[in-house]
Order: C-alpha cells, then sequence, then structure tokens
C-alpha cells in the first residue's frame, strides 16, 4: 500500500533557496505552512513535518539543496540552488 501511496502524492515544488542556511524553522515560514515561529515550532513538535519521508523533531534542522520538506498528508517542497 506505500507503493500506491507514494504514486498518487504529487510531485514536490521546487524552491531555490541558493546557498543560503535555512532552518526547518524558516523554511515553514517562507513557504506559508505557518504564520510564526510559534506555530512552525508546533507543527514540528507535533510530528507532522518530514524531511526526506521521515518524521523531523528538531526545530533548527539545518536544511540543504535536495531535502524534501513535507506536512503530513499536505504540500511538499524539494529544495534547489537555482530556478
Amino acid at each position: 500500500m506505500g507503493v500506491a501511496r507514494a504514486m498518487t502524492q504529487p510531485m514536490p515544488e521546487k524552491l531555490p533557496v541558493g546557498s543560503q542556511p535555512m532552518n526547518l524553522t524558516q523554511l515553514l515560514k517562507r513557504v506559508g505552512w505557518a504564520l510564526s515561529g510559534g506555530e512552525a515550532k508546533s507543527l514540528i513538535a507535533a510530528g507532522q513535518v518530514r524531511v526526506n519521508g521521515e518524521v523531523e523533531l528538531r526545530k533548527r534542522r539545518q536544511l540543504r539543496v535536495g531535502d524534501i520538506v513535507g506536512l503530513e498528508d499536505g504540500p511538499s517542497m524539494e529544495l534547489t540552488d537555482s530556478e
């Protein structure tokens, strides 16, 4: 069933971040999935955020180009170095 679910998930949108460092909380605010740092931290603490398919509980997780960040049963975003 995991394969069927993966096939129905839409492709992640691309987010150009270049070489600037970004942590998970900053990304959630930048893409509009959280309106504040507190809201972003709550989403992370609740286990609703995945990085590269795994639940991520570290608020300050440093992200890099190629990482895919998504909300549980929601949108996902792939970090790229350019448009």
